[in-house]
């Protein structure tokens, strides 16, 4: 019986902990912001206190059995907030904002979720608050940088996502190889990549990259790395000079290529990860040693940006949808008619075209034993290779020649570390 009730206090107490340790996070962070000249009403002791206050209002509903203490104490706070509001706007010239107010009430749900045990929920939130609050800069760059296109482009794929996604049937048509052909499936893998490809998109744009090319190179493969390998090698015959730190924001591009794999086929078959980490590890960490070779001989230089396109842009995302709907179909058809060598051939002709679409494919067919999973991590390698064969024959026809001196040793190197990695695990 005492043992029992130790327990219960001690679960009780860590709910409060947690509470009481959010609220002094988000107070933290206000206190930063007030020693640099904001005005708020609420520093570390008033969040943690607010959090607390969330987390006691539960318990005491959760005792009365009634919600009146918990719904009392969120209109009082939102009381006291708006008198503390109506009294900045009176000692204002400018309108004050609300984001000390709105945290502040916040604070005070998140105190109540700790008590009812959403501690991952709770955690996640205190999490979120703060990079809202700390990335303010970031973020109003963000919000000029992001043009009218750009947010109409993500509105039409959310309206078509969050509408058609859920009304597609979830089921194959027809006799294989028809029977890889489910229209959920196909557009979902569409979101997947989609989404991947718009947080490096917003990532550029909030780091600004066009600071170096290093760092062009590495948010530029989450995007694209085809556009950063042709993008630069135009350049490298405009600007001579630049050629090495070109040639490190091109590998790091293609470095970041292995990294988007693991992501993908993370997200898609988590089982295919045994097998398929230790290539797309060698090739990522190869890639980057050489660019680390490659950063000791010039260092990195500005940038003048590199233009990517809305990857939430409609008629890319269906382009990719029917990409990845032919590939499915092709490999499902060598799978067929030519075993485990129609697998390997029909991936080494689709990673020349699109990269993620064999991935996603293979990670799919790969779910449910449709096929091995040694198998489709062979073949998504394979794909991988080819891809950056693809991407070295652009800099060989549109790079200049010291530009290919510099970038070609990689893709030996790189390919002999995914091999290799694929051969021996």
């Amino acid at each position: 019986m005492i043992n029992s009730i130790l327990s219960l206090d001690a679960a009780l107490f860590y709910r409060f902990a947690v509470a009481l340790g959010i609220g002094m996070l988000v107070g933290f962070e206000r206190e930063r912001q007030r020693r640099k000249g904001g005005e708020m009403f609420a520093g570390v002791r008033t969040f943690a206190l607010l959090a607390l206050l969330g987390c006691t209002a539960a318990l005491i509903s959760n005792h009365t059995a009634s919600t009146l203490p918990l719904v009392a104490t969120i209109g009082g706070v939102a009381a006291l907030l708006y008198a503390a509001y109506r009294g900045q706007l009176k000692s204002t010239s400018s309108g004050p904002g609300l984001t000390t107010e709105v945290t502040a009430l916040l604070t005070v749900l998140v105190g109540a979720l700790c008590y009812y045990q959403y501690i991952e929920l709770a955690a996640a939130l205190g999490v979120a608050i703060l990079m809202l609050l700390s990335f303010k800069p970031q973020l109003h760059e963000l919000a000029e940088a992001i043009t009218y296109e750009d947010i109409y482009a993500a509105i039409k794929f959310a309206v078509v996502s969050l509408i058609v996604l859920p009304i597609l049937p979830n089921r194959s048509f027809g006799p294989p190889p028809f029977d890889v052909l489910n229209p959920y499936n196909i557009w979902w893998m569409v979101v997947l990549i989609s989404a991947i490809s718009f947080a490096g998109y917003v990532l550029m744009k909030l780091l600004d990259a066009g600071r170096g090319i290093g760092l062009t190179g590495i948010l530029g493969g989450i995007v694209s790395s085809t556009a950063v390998t042709l993008s630069f090698s135009g350049r490298s015959k405009q600007v001579a000079e630049i050629v090495p730190a070109l040639a490190l924001g091109i590998i790091l591009a293609w470095s970041i290529m292995f990294a988007r794999v693991l992501v993908e086929v993370l997200a898609v078959n988590r089982p295919l990860l045994g097998a398929l980490w230790a290539p797309m590890l060698a090739g990522l960490v190869a890639g980057l040693l050489y660019a680390y070779l490659l950063y000791r001989r010039q260092g990195d230089i500005r940038a003048e940006g590199i233009e990517f396109n809305n990857p939430f842009e409609l008629m890319p995302a269906l382009k990719f949808g029917l990409i990845y709907a032919a590939v499915l179909l092709i490999v499902r058809t060598a799978e067929i008619y030519f075993g485990t060598t129609g697998i390997y051939v029909s991936s080494l002709l689709s990673g020349t075209v699109d990269l993620h679409a064999i991935t996603l494919s293979m990670a799919q067919l790969g779910l449910n034993g449709g096929i091995a999973l040694d198998t489709a991590a062979n073949a998504i390698t394979l794909a991988t290779l080819s891809n950056t064969v693809v991407k070295a024959g652009i800099v060989i026809f549109v790079g200049s020649k010291a530009l290919r001196t510099a970038v070609l040793p990689a893709v030996l190197l790189i390919s002999l570390a995914a091999g290799a990695a694929a051969w021996f695990f």
